[in-house]
Order: C-alpha cells, then structure tokens, then sequence
C-alpha cells in the first residue's frame, strides 16, 4: 500500500481494523497538558536569551513555540483512533519528535552558557553562544543519526554449548528485532534487511517482536515487505511491547497470515537432520500492564511457556524483552534472542554503554548465567527518530557450536561484522 492509498482498504480482507485496534477516549486533556508544560518551559528559556536581539522580540519565538506545538493535535488523533498517513508520520510526527529532543539540550545549554558568563558580567551573551553552539551540534548529530540508522550490519556470533546435540552443531539462526515497520518506512532499506538475512543462510529465522510501529494496519507494510522471506525450519515471530499497543490479535492475524509461525506463551519441537531441539516464544511484559486490552493472550507466562519442553532438552527461546531472560535461565533455556532495548540508538559498545544502560540491568550485549546464554539484538531498524549512534542497526547471525572437549561451559564468541550493500 502507497502513503496515499486508504488504510481502510488495505485492511479490508485482512481481518485489521481500519482504526488500527486502538479504542477512542484517551486522556487528551492530560497528553496536552503535559506536552504543553514540557514545551513552555524550554521555549520561555530560549526566549528570555533569543527574544531581545530578534525582529519582532517575542513574536517569532511564540509563532515557532505554535508551531511546534501543532502536531499535538495530529497525536490526539492517534491516541483517538485515527490512523496516521506516512506523510503525518513523516512531516509532523518526525519534526514533533525532534523537537522534543531537541529543545531540552539547547535550553539547557543556554542555562549552562548563562551561568557560565555571569561572573564576568556576560550573561545573556555567554547564554545565547550556548544555545547556538548546541543547536549547531544537534544539527550535526541528527545529520550522522541518520545515516547510522541506514548503516544496516550483519554480524556474526558463535554460541557454544558442552551438550549441543551434534546434528545441530553448525545450524545457523538469523534474528532481526524492532523493525518498527509503518507506511513512511523506507522499502529500499526494508528490501536491505530482506536480501541480507537470506543471503546469510539461514536454518531457521527468528524476528524477536516489533513488527510493527503501534498500528495494526502497519502489519500490511510489514507483509509487503517480509512475505518472501524463508527457511528450512521455518520464520517465526513473538509479541513485542509496540505490537501490543497497536493491538495484538490483528497483528498476529496478519503474521499468520504471511505464513510466519507466532509462538506466544508457547515452544514447538523442532528437527534437524538426527537433531531436535525446542523453539519457544514468550508474551511479552506490555500485555500484562494497562494495554491488556489489546494485548489478550501476549502477556508473558513462562511456565506455560515451557510447559511441553522435557527436562534436558536443548531450547531456543525468543523474548522480546531481555527482563523475560533470568526466568528462562531459571527453567534452563540455553540460548535466549532479544531486543526491544533498541541498546538505546546511542551507545559506546567498547565501554558496554548505551543510552538504555542507566535504565536497564539487561540493556545491550550479550549475557552469561551458568548454562544459560542471552543476546540482546539492537534492534534491526529504529523507532521515533531515525537515529542511530554507536547502536547500528543489525542482522544477527547466531551459528550453533557444540564446545571442544574439556570446555565445559557456555560462551557466545564475535565472529565477524559486515556492512550490508543494496
């Protein structure tokens, strides 16, 4: 479907409410407040420093303070029901969001600028350079974001256990996460990540939830772009957190759709030449909180998760949320595939950091808890900005290994990365 085409008629057939599954009568009146609260507040500052030396004084910064604010309106649509064009995603809801990110820096830098200059009786002046020197690096930044969030890699990652069974030593499973895929999403990029993760080879495929971008008519898009996709074990999916705000059952409805096997709250057995080993999927932690609704089954329930894996036998787990990981450890998963953390589209990966490691015990990397290992993908395209730093967007290749004699523990080894060329 193009950006001008009706989502009502994309959804027609297709078992997807054309209002995306959401349900009007959200708190505006609340999202407003707050939005307005959190713009005044920086745009009073960069008046107070911009209005006296600009034609008009406090005119231009009002008219660019309404201005932002517009898309406010086009977000209460949303949260009602509507459902965004590509164009709205692209011009309004993509400049709202930048703005967002952008005014708290350059106001602050401007406090910074005008606490800095005070003591020698350059103020205002030392406040207005600090506005303009950080709205000059934001620029920048965004400028190199974007690229990095077209910078698709593929990398390679051994995992290797004592009692791998031999026929799966060697399987190859490539995983993609987040692609947060909608009408505005780039299909040159997305038919990137399609030609990148056959060309790896792959014995089985794993997307880790966050297919769409929190609308369910984004399933369609989704569809376009995936439905080639293949493996001699199968495709599968999970819930992740933004599927269950957009409505989880019409999204699974148009994976299923596609052929993708969803495994929620869920494991299958699967075979490999003399091998077998378990898949399982778990729901994801959104389902369980205020957006049940529309989550129904996909709140997370390891027990029932696991519950038709025998004792000892070698499991594979999908979780959208790397939290669901020391549970499944617990119960003995071996290898556990993640994302949703995104490693906070801004990370330094030689210190381990990232913009989501203050928030989170489980944020980016790869984890090791007695037999048990966890990889957090960084998530396969972005969500809100396209931004990306330090946290590329990948194509994870997970190869098997059973561990040499005598190495009697777990260990997920870099082998390689690469850039992935059109």
């Amino acid at each position: 479907m193009t950006s001008s085409e009706s989502p009502t008629l994309a959804a027609a057939g297709s078992g997807i409410p054309a209002d995306g599954g959401k349900k009007p009568g959200a708190p505006l009146r609340r999202v407003f407040a707050i939005g307005a609260a959190w713009m005044s507040a920086w745009w009073s500052i960069i008046g107070l420093l911009l209005a006296p030396v600009l034609p008009g004084h406090w005119l231009p910064v009002l008219l660019a303070a309404f201005l932002a604010a517009l898309p406010l309106l086009f977000l209460g649509r949303g949260f009602a029901g509507a459902y965004p064009s590509a164009a709205v995603r692209m011009f309004i809801f993509r400049p709202f969001w930048y703005v967002q990110m952008g005014l708290p820096l350059i106001a602050s830098a401007g406090v910074l600028g005008f606490l800095a200059g005070a003591p020698f009786g350059s103020a205002v002046s030392a406040g207005r350079w600090g506005l303009l020197l950080m709205a000059a690096a934001f620029a920048v930044a965004l400028v190199a974001g974007y690229a990095g969030s077209r910078w698709l890699q593929v990398r390679e990652l051994d995992a290797s256990f004592p009692d791998l069974p031999a026929a799966l030593d060697g399987m190859r499973v490539v995983q993609v996460s987040d692609l947060h895929v909608g009408p505005h999403t780039s299909r040159r990029y997305l038919s990137k990540v399609s030609r990148a993760i056959q060309a790896a080879r792959p014995d089985l495929i794993a997307i880790t939830g966050d297919q769409v971008d929190d609308y369910a008519p984004d399933v369609v898009h989704f569809a376009k772009a995936f439905s080639g996709l293949s493996a001699p074990l199968g495709v599968f999916a999970i819930a992740g957190n933004h599927d269950v705000y957009a409505g989880w059952a019409p999204v699974r409805a148009g994976l299923e759709a596609m052929g993708i096997t969803v495994l929620v709250n869920d494991a299958v057995e699967l075979v490999r030449g003399e091998g077998r080993f378990w898949l399982a999927g778990t729901g994801d932690p959104a389902g369980a909180g205020r957006h049940r609704g529309r989550g129904g089954e996909a709140a997370p329930d390891i027990a029932r998760t696991l519950a038709r894996v025998p004792a000892g036998a070698f499991t594979l787990a999908l979780a959208h949320n790397p939290a669901l990981w020391p549970r499944l450890a617990q119960r003995g998963v071996h290898l556990t595939l993640s994302g949703h953390t995104h490693h906070g589209q801004l990370s330094i990966p030689r210190l381990g950091w990232s913009l989501a490691s203050p928030f989170l015990d489980l944020a980016m990397g790869s984890h090791r808890e007695g037999s048990s290992l966890l990889y957090i993908n960084p998530g396969t395209n972005y969500w809100g900005l396209p931004f990306r730093i330090g946290a590329l967007p990948e194509v994870t290749v997970v190869t098997l290994r059973r561990s040499p004699a005598g190495q009697g523990f777990v260990q997920i080894t870099p082998k390689r990365s690469e850039f992935a060329y059109p």
